[in-house]
């Protein structure tokens, strides 16, 4: 799997959120602990790039028991993260309401490149490879300061 950038995000612009965590959550189901992102900083309708982001904090529900001592934000959680703004971004262009349910459909090629830890904006970009009625497919990468930690491809499935 290539670790070239999905997009350059030096032509997004990161400063502003253009969604916020609770208009992401009125379309997803995830609640308390799962709702992974707080917003999102890029939508584009023309292509097929979405960019969202997380917080990364030393008061996170999973700081404390991973790793204690030195927390390490869980690669697990980068997955649920990145599927999140990838389910987010094709529920909106397939017009699915939040009656909608998505499930993982699988993940591939997953690659861990870097250690993320409190204090940092973890961005979780998602690239569009397949949309069906019933089924998706997107290029997910996370990046540290522009610095690529994470990428898995991410199918995903209406349930």
């Amino acid at each position: 799997m290539p670790n070239t950038p999905i997009l350059d995000l030096e032509t997004v612009d990161l400063s502003r959120v253009v969604v916020e965590a609770r208009e992401i959550y009125a379309l997803l189901r995830h609640g308390g602990r799962f709702r992974m992102l707080d917003g999102i900083l890029h939508v584009d309708p023309a292509g097929r790039f979405i960019v969202g982001f997380k917080d990364i904090r030393a008061d996170d529900w999973w700081a404390v028991d991973h790793i204690p001592g030195r927390p390490i934000f869980p690669g697990a959680l980068m997955i649920e993260a990145a599927a999140q703004v990838c389910s987010y971004d094709y529920m909106k262009r397939a017009g699915l309401g939040p009656d909608t349910f998505l499930g993982f459909g699988g993940l591939d090629a997953i690659r861990f490149r870097g250690l993320v830890e409190p204090g940092v904006r973890m961005l979780f970009a998602g690239a569009m490879k397949r949309i069906r009625s019933k089924t998706f497919a997107y290029h997910a990468q996370g990046y540290v300061e522009r610095e690529l930690v994470f990428e898995a491809d991410v199918l995903g499935v209406v349930v």
